[in-house]
Formats: structure tokens, sequence, C-alpha cells
């Protein structure tokens, strides 16, 4: 079966620590693996991460936030073992963000409109951070999954602050149109939480993902 990746992941990281494949083109999470020292290397799953909005609230009532943040991140990483079959990849990271607030989800907008549309719904206001983290390996071809939820409060802000942020063109690619390592933090008031799993990676519960399946790092 042709892939269409070309990968040696036994020689092209000279670092002894086995490489990880992300499934996932965020550079937040690329940052937090340069952070943590893991040897990676990109392969977006390319998957559709849309949801039904005209099935919400009614639908959440029966499918939680969490299962469906859940799924996808198991989706983006079934979805790259399956294109890396014969490659036998040893270890494939995915994980996915999402916002809920007041019975409706919100995800990475599709343009500035809509943006708009979900900083107004949360100015002012709490909501929850939902992030889902899942790890294969290749060695127990078992996929462990886990999922985060924090609360970010915002400020008030005004249509012309909403305009402000808009021209900044962080709102692009960040689920609930905002990014809080970047300028949308000079509008949140309180987090309750991991902050990084606000970004894209919660770190202690990925670095208990990787101790719980024998990955070789942090003295283990």
């Amino acid at each position: 079966m042709n892939t269409g990746f070309n990968l040696d992941l036994t020689q092209s990281h000279p670092d002894p620590l086995p490489p990880i494949i992300l499934a996932s083109q965020s550079p937040r999470r690329q940052e937090y693996f340069r952070l943590l020292g893991l040897p990676f290397t990109c392969i977006p799953a390319g998957i559709d991460e849309s949801f039904d909005q005209s099935a919400l609230p009614s639908a959440m009532q029966q499918v939680k936030p969490q299962d469906i943040v859940l799924d996808l991140a198991i989706r983006k990483v079934k979805k790259v073992v399956c294109d890396l079959a014969c490659q036998n990849p040893a270890w494939i990271c995915g994980a996915d963000t999402l916002i809920s607030y007041a019975g409706k989800l919100f995800g990475k907008p599709g343009s500035r409109d809509e943006a708009k549309s979900m900083l107004n719904a949360l100015q002012g206001k709490t909501h929850e951070v939902i992030t889902a983290v899942a790890l294969y390996s290749g060695r127990s071809g078992r996929i462990d999954s886990r999922t985060v939820s924090s609360e970010v409060t915002f400020a008030q802000m005004t249509g012309a602050e909403i305009e402000w942020y808009l021209d900044t063109g962080e709102w692009e690619g960040a689920a609930g149109a905002y990014k809080i390592q970047g300028l949308a933090s000079c509008f949140i008031k309180e987090i309750k939480g991991s902050y990084s799993s606000i970004v894209g990676l919660p770190l202690h519960e990925f670095y208990a993902m990787l101790k719980d399946n024998g990955y070789p790092y942090g003295g283990i």
C-alpha cells in the first residue's frame, strides 16, 4: 500500500527517545512537544472535524461534549495508524479541543463573521474548554485516551475590542475564536484548571500517558 509518506522513523531523529507522530498541524502542540524535548514528525490526520450544530443542544442531552472531543482525538490517531500501517509506527498522538457554553459547542471558526459571533457569545461569560488526547502504542496496539476540562472567564468586551482582536487574525484556527496564549489574554479574567490543556495539550495528563504506556521519558 502506498501511503504517500516516506518516513524513516529510526534514522531521521538522532535523539535516543522514540519518535512520536503528531497527528496534528497545531503550532501550539508542536511547541509543547519541543518544550518537552520529544522527537516528533507531524502528519495531520486530515479528518472531518465538523459536527452537526443543528442537532445541538438537544443532541448534547444524550452525548456529552467530552465524548465528542474524545471521539475526534481518537479518530485522528486511527486515521494515521491506517495510513501508515505498512510502516508500523511505534507512537502516535492525536488531540482536539472544543469549547462548550450554554449547550453549544464552539470549534474553529470558518470565517471572521463566525469568529465575531463566537466572541460575542463568550465575552463576559464563563465557558468550558475541553481537550482530549489519544496516544497509540505500536507495542501494545492500543490507544490510551483522556479528557481534561477547564473553565475560562472572559471580561466584558466592547464591540471595538472585538473588532480589534479580530483584526489581529489570532482567531484563525482556534477553538472558540481565541488563543489564550496570545492577545486574548488581555480579556481573560480567570482560569480554573489546566492552562496547557486550554492551549491545546494537557501536559500533566500527557506525561502520565507516556509513563503509563511505557514511553521512556522523564527518568522512567
